[in-house]
Order: structure tokens, then sequence, then C-alpha cells
């Protein structure tokens, strides 16, 4: 979880601070309708600007002027028709509402418009179309893709204010819908903020119960390993297929090993195999041979053409199949080449794999998980799922014709899926075919693949008896400065939150994946000590941003935590 001054209500990193007695007054509409807008960015152009916003909650129907708006965050003065909304609020939320209206967004304003004409875009438009229509028009996503995206051309920014300036007609929203998903916003901060907590206890139950370790006696998995490394690019062909990646290789030497093991490594979503080439070194270091290739209908060169206009959509659907089916080709080409290159040394029987994000997808994919199009499909269809923005893309697997997909490879066995989307696509019944060794990787303020939306109930679901998940607080999804650094800024900018060093997120990650692969792929019981609650705890002594690590022995006391959060917050 990002650190953070404490804010009420906050809704992935946007303002609403709602009270009570705001609640039932129009004022927390707008509230509301602040954070869901300023939060959103869609695209299109304006046509004749609108001049009235219709709030309605039930029989009840007030209007206000936006120049009225504009009025307020200029000059601080109320007019009437705004007056009706603040006659609750106290001068520190008008404040704070004066703030909200004007305070600008960076974004790149061509990726919002290719963003909001893609499927995904077009999802989440969508849904907010849902609660903010066209007066006696209906669903209102074009009005708001047509404002969002000029207010993002416009030479005064994204911004509330500048969105509702640039409507090109009036709307009405309605205050049931937009309550509701603020509400819903409030409770997956609550839902993580009480993860936070328990994975903290959790850590510490399991810890007291296990016999003490001298962890800084013994060699530290964060510092490089013996072995020196050499990076090969390979240029395959899958012929069946016809499709053509690049893999970044990292190759262990100087140290005689009598079998070398194998990680196969799945980069996120709009990423390259290189964002991730320190983390892949490391483990090259300790004797590992790692393969990251390029997953060509989801990389940052996709997106880059998308941009361009030669895509529509910001990565291929059909990459649900094809990402997966890229890892097994891999180790088929390790396989051709290891005689020849590898003196046949290489362990093709039991290969580890890893993955980032939809990344994380594939790799659990490989391990055994299984598409569940039932399930979802019911999780798609939720009134306030586009709060859980990996659910976006995970629906985008609806397009594939309903057929059991056979994914697996039985060679891999142990399996990482750092910060993965997984929960709605695979649910209970795909994630319980895992039988291989499981760590999984998250960050506790996730802005993309939030923990208790996408690992929580999935660390659950699990059945292999070897199954473990860490959680880094302060990690944020992915390393920023590796990928898009223009996220950081926003988030920045955003809120009032404080990034913890990229250093010690990624000497988190070594500490604990380097053991979990070394014991499970390597079989080193030396490594063993490790993967325990207490090194976590050891880890995080005398650090602001702490790790959280538990296994199976906690899924018990994990449940009973899910059940009564959720009988607490209906």
């Amino acid at each position: 979880m990002l650190r953070r001054q404490r804010q009420p209500h906050r809704l992935v990193g946007w303002k609403i601070g709602i009270d009570p007695v705001l609640k039932r007054s129009f004022a927390g509409v707008i509230a509301a309708l602040s954070a869901g807008l300023a939060g959103a960015l869609m695209a299109a152009a304006p046509v004749q600007a609108g001049e009235t916003l219709s709030f309605s909650y039930g029989p009840l129907i007030r209007s206000l002027k936006i120049s009225s708006l504009k009025t307020f965050a200029d000059s601080g003065k109320v007019p009437e028709d705004l007056a009706y909304f603040l006659q609750f609020s106290s001068p520190k939320q008008q404040v704070e509402f004066r703030k909200a209206l004007v305070q600008k967004t960076t974004m790149d304003p061509l990726l919002v418009s290719r963003f909001f004409n893609s499927a995904m875009g077009e999802s989440l438009l969508e849904r907010l179309g849902r609660a903010i229509t066209i007066t006696r028009a209906g669903n209102g996503k074009y009005a708001i893709r047509s404002a969002l995206v000029a207010a993002a051309f416009s030479k005064d920014g994204l911004s509330l204010l500048s969105v509702l300036e640039q409507l090109p007609t009036n709307v009405q929203i309605h205050g049931e819908a937009v309550l509701g998903a603020a509400k819903a916003g409030e409770r997956v901060i609550k839902a993580t903020e009480t993860l936070t907590t328990t994975l903290r206890n959790l850590t510490a139950q399991e810890a007291a119960t296990q016999t003490p370790v001298d962890y800084a006696a013994l060699p530290d998995p964060r510092k490089p390993g013996p072995f020196v490394v050499k990076k090969d690019v390979w240029n395959l062909v899958d012929q069946g297929r016809q499709r053509k990646f690049y893999v970044d290789v990292y190759r262990p030497e100087g140290k005689e090993q009598k079998a070398t093991s194998i990680i196969v490594f799945s980069h996120g979503l709009a990423s390259r195999p290189e964002d991730f080439e320190e983390a892949l070194k490391h483990l090259a270091t300790h004797g590992f041979l790692v393969a990251a290739p390029q997953h060509p209908g989801s990389d940052a060169i996709w997106l880059k053409e998308m941009l361009n206009g030669l895509h529509k959509d910001i990565f291929d659907g059909q990459e649900f199949v094809n990402r997966p089916k890229d890892i097994s080709y891999v180790i088929d080409e390790l396989g051709r080449r290891n005689q020849k290159q590898f003196g046949g040394k290489l362990d093709l029987e039991r290969v580890g794999v890893a993955g980032h994000s939809f990344g994380g997808y594939t790799v659990l994919a490989i391990a055994g998980a299984s598409i569940d199009f039932d399930h979802l499909k019911q999780e798609c269809d939720r009134e306030f799922g586009g709060l859980n923005a990996s659910l976006l893309l995970q629906c985008r697997a609806l397009e594939l014709p309903r057929q059991t997909y056979q994914l697996q490879d039985p060679r891999a066995a142990a399996v990482f899926a750092g910060n993965p989307v997984n929960r709605a696509i695979f649910g209970p019944k795909g994630l319980s075919n895992i039988t291989i060794p499981i760590l999984i990787g998250s960050g506790s303020y996730d802005p993309a693949a939030p923990a208790a939306m996408e690992q929580a109930a999935s660390f659950t679901w699990l059945t292999v008896p070897q199954r473990y998940w860490m959680m880094a607080e302060g990690q944020a999804h992915v390393n920023f400065s590796k990928i898009d650094p223009g996220i950081e800024d926003a988030i920045k900018s955003a809120t009032n939150l404080t990034l913890p060093s990229q250093g010690l997120i990624s000497g988190y990650v070594n500490a604990i994946i380097v053991p979990f692969f070394a014991t499970h792929i390597q079989n080193s019981d030396s490594f063993r000590p490790f993967l325990r609650p207490a090194y976590a705890q050891y880890l995080s002594k005398n650090q602001t941003f702490k790790l959280d690590f538990i296994s199976g022995a906690s899924t018990p006391g994990l449940v009973n935590a899910i059940e009564t959060f959720k009988k607490n917050n209906r």
C-alpha cells in the first residue's frame, strides 16, 4: 500500500471526501462525480457545448449550470444554483471541492483517445454511461468520451472542470448509480487496508510457530550469485502459428553445473522482456538459464503501433491463447538447442515459469489453470466491475470461442505469478487445477490488479500444498523506472502518497523468488528456510514499507478474514 496521509474515502487514488451528511446532499453526488470523471480518461471530439448538469436522486431532479462551477473554481464565489448543492458542506469540504474541479491529470492525449476507442475503453465508457446519461437520450458514453478527449487535448489540460466544459450536450447524472459506485470504491479501499492488516497478522502468527533461524548467518539471496551472465537474443518463428518473436536469453557461466535449471519469464501488457532485465540477470547469477520471450500481440511495440493507428485495441484478443503457447515454444526451442549449444545439460523436465501482470495470467495457464467462461461472464456483468482495471482486460477473453483450451505445459514444475490478473478468468474451478508449487506476488497498493480484488480470493482457491503469497507494501504494480514513468507522475500529482524505493521492492522480490525456484526446481534444501514468514519479518526490520509472507497454512485464517469482511461490509 502506498504510504499516505489519512484521507477518508479515497477511490483508486482520487479524492472523494464524502461524510455522512454530505452523502445525503447533492454535494455528495458532485463529489462522487469528481472522483469518477477525474479518474476516467475517455476520447473523441466535442460538437456543441452543453450548459447544464441535471442531478437526479429518486424523484428529485435539480440542475446546475457548468458556468456556476467555473465561477466557483475561479473566484470562490458560490452562485445560487451551486449553493443548493453545497448547503450541507463545511468550508474545508468546499475548499477541497474547488481544488478537485481544477486538479489536472497528466496523460498523453493520444493515448487517451486511442485507449477509449479500444474494446477495454469502450467497456469502461459503457459502464460509466449508465450513470451519466444524455438527457432523454440514454447512455452517455459517447458524450463523455467526446468531452474528455477534448479536455485532454485542450490548453487547459485534463481536469474535472475542463471535461464538464467540453461536454457536447446536457447530461443527467443519476445519483443512486454514482453514489453506488463511490460506495463500491470505498469498499475496495477498506478491503485493501483490511487485507494489509490481515496479512501482517498472519505473517506474525505463522512465524511464531516456526523454529527461529539466524538469517544474518546465511547467504543473502538478494546478492548476486557466483555465475557470470551472458545475454543472447534469439529470433524465433513458430511456423505452426506464423508467429515471429524474439527471446532474451540469460546464460549462467563460469561455474560447472551437472544440470542447468531453466526459468521462462512472461512480460506484462504493453511492456518488453528488457524491462525486467535486472531481475532476470539476478536469477541467472544464481545458476538459472532464464529465457524471456516477447509477446508480439500485447507488448510495447503493439502499443506504439496502436498509437499510430495500426491497431484498434491495446492487445490482440488471441493473446490469451498465444501467450502460453509462446512459453511452450521457447521450452521446445531450448530442447532443440540443448545438445549443440548447452552440452545436453539443460533440465527440460522441471522448468520454472514466472510472469508479471498479464504475464501472471500467462504462467498460471501454463501451470494448469483453465479459463472458466461462466465465472468470467458473471464477474464481467457485475454492476461496478469497472473499478477493477484488470477485470476489463480479462473480460476481453469473452471474445474467444467458448471451448476448452489446452494451455498447460507438463514440463512446468513451479510458478511465480507477480501482480497477476487472474481472479475472474480462472475462478475457483480453474485455479484449483494447479498442482505444482506456486508463489504469488502482490503490491499492497496496486491500482491495476488490486490485491484485494485479484489475488486474495485466488490464493484461497489454490489447493496445491506448496503455495505461498508475498505482498510488498508500497509496490504499485510496475517498476516506474522501467515501465511508463508517467504513471508515477500521475499518482504523485493526484494523491498525497509516497512510493518506496525500487531498490527495496526489488530486494524483497529477489529475496523470495531465488529461494522459491532453487527449492522447487533445483531441489536445494539449503534455500527452504527462506520460504518462511520469519524471513519476511527479518527483511522488513527497520523498514518503513514491510514485506508480508504466508504459506498455505494461513489459508483458513485468510478465508475467515475475507468472510468476516463480506459480512460486515455488504
